[in-house]
């Protein structure tokens, strides 16, 4: 339930509202708003009796919230989620570019992968120091060397980092190196990891479950901003369905759906939706055509040496192909976040 104020309410009369919530067994949120007010009711395992709240001093009008989720609704939060990382804005009608390879391999290679997707306008970089794979054979990482590396293609270059953390040991190094914490596909509802990304000081990065629905994703969410952490990042990156012909396939319709259901932000992974690098351009446009507000894209210099998912990175002049085709699909203050370097 949704506790409205009016819009000359006092503190006290928000802080009296908040007082009966908690005496009654809930939790209260306050929600600060443009013109008023609002104060969300948590952890109620039913319908909530509007009864006691509605005489209050201060009170417009109580709302039920139909949706199993609440803090990533637009019924508790119908404006637009707007998320600060250093001079970079993400929601609402900014544009996230995040490029960069799956796994950060050297310093060398990081650092000229950086310097390309930045020349074409990325802003984020994405790396993996520590990669969950599906093979115990397969390579897992650098580590904290992988995270030493990510430091100084950030202090070198300027772009914000994009990575991954695994389990609660790893987000406490992951939080003191990344401007953006990824929790990836496989820990989508690794809930011990998402609360304790709920208490991180840095935007979280929610990746789609391989067969998880809209609302389990936006549940997933919720896990984290109750935490008290409301920077939240979605991101589409294709569910597993009978289709043999791309790795993953991309669900372009969770955009609007998304956008519908949650002020969040979301933004479309097409490299690990696809797995193979002829389908990434195409379906970025698609993506950004149905909405995204943004893309996370992998680049390699060397794809045909990468020591993860070569074969759906893009080579450096594939990427400012795909730049070059979003352009005209973006507004004018978007294209104007990117600016993409003249080769």
């Amino acid at each position: 339930m949704l506790v409205v104020m009016k819009r000359q309410a006092t503190k006290d009369e928000v802080h009296q509202v908040v007082q009966a919530i908690e005496r009654a067994g809930y939790v209260a949120r306050v929600i600060e708003g443009g013109e008023r007010v609002a104060i969300g009711i948590l952890q109620n395992l039913g319908p909530v009796d509007p009864t006691p709240f509605l005489h209050l001093p201060g009170v417009k009008d109580a709302i039920p919230v139909t949706k199993p989720y609440k803090l990533v609704s637009r019924e508790f939060s119908p404006a637009d989620t707007l998320i600060t990382v250093g001079d970079c804005r993400v929601g609402g009608d900014h544009f996230m570019l995040i490029a960069g390879p799956c796994a950060v391999e050297s310093e060398e290679q990081a650092l000229t992968i950086a310097r390309e997707v930045k020349r074409d306008g990325a802003r984020f970089f994405r790396g993996g120091a520590y990669k969950p794979r599906t093979s115990p054979y397969s390579f897992q990482g650098l580590g904290e060397e992988g995270l030493r590396i990510l430091a100084r293609v950030r202090e070198e270059t300027g772009l914000y980092i994009v990575t991954e953390a695994l389990d609660h040991e790893i987000c406490d190094l992951v939080e003191e190196c990344a401007d953006i914490i990824q929790i990836g596909a496989r820990n989508m509802q690794n809930f011990s990891l998402l609360k304790r990304a709920g208490r991180a000081r840095k935007p979280i990065l929610l990746k789609r479950g391989l067969a998880a629905t809209i609302q389990e994703l936006l549940m997933a969410a919720e896990y984290i901003i109750s935490e008290g952490n409301p920077q939240v990042i979605l991101c589409e990156r294709g569910v597993r369905t009978f289709a043999d012909h791309s790795r993953n396939t991309l669900d372009l319709s969770a955009i609007p759906v998304v956008r519908k259901e949650s002020p969040l932000p979301i933004i479309v992974d097409p490299s690990h939706a696809c797995g193979r690098r002829d389908q990434v351009i195409p379906m970025s446009r698609a993506a950004v055509a149905a909405g995204a507000q943004g893309l996370m894209v992998e680049v390699h210099h060397e794809p045909h040496k990468a020591l993860s998912d070569g074969p759906q990175a893009l080579f450096p002049i594939q990427f400012e192909e795909l730049v070059r085709g979003i352009l005209p699909l973006l507004t004018e203050s978007q294209r104007a976040e990117l600016h993409p370097e003249p080769r």
